[in-house]
C-alpha cells in the first residue's frame, strides 16, 4: 500500500470518528446537565480530516504538475 492510498484510507477512517464524535456530543449537550468540554472532542478528528483531505484534494493538480515537467516520462 503506497502513501497515497494509506491516506485515502485514514481519511475515510477519520470520517467515521468524526460522525460518532458529532454524534456523542448531540448527545451529550442534550442531557439536562450537559458536560461542556465534550464538544472539544470532535476538534481533533475534523483537524485530521481538513490536513488530509486537503492533500487528496491537491493530488491531482501535483500529480498534472509533474506529468507536464520535461522528461517526466523518462
Amino acid at each position: 500500500m503506497n502513501a497515497n492510498q494509506w491516506i485515502r484510507q485514514f481519511h475515510r477512517w477519520t470520517s467515521i470518528v468524526f460522525t460518532l464524535t458529532v454524534v456523542a456530543t448531540f448527545i451529550a449537550l442534550a442531557q439536562e446537565k450537559p458536560i461542556v468540554w465534550i464538544s472539544y472532542i470532535p476538534l481533533l478528528p475534523l483537524a485530521l480530516l481538513v490536513l488530509t483531505g486537503l492533500y487528496l484534494f491537491a493530488l491531482p493538480y501535483l500529480n498534472k504538475r509533474r506529468s507536464a515537467r520535461p522528461g517526466a516520462g523518462e
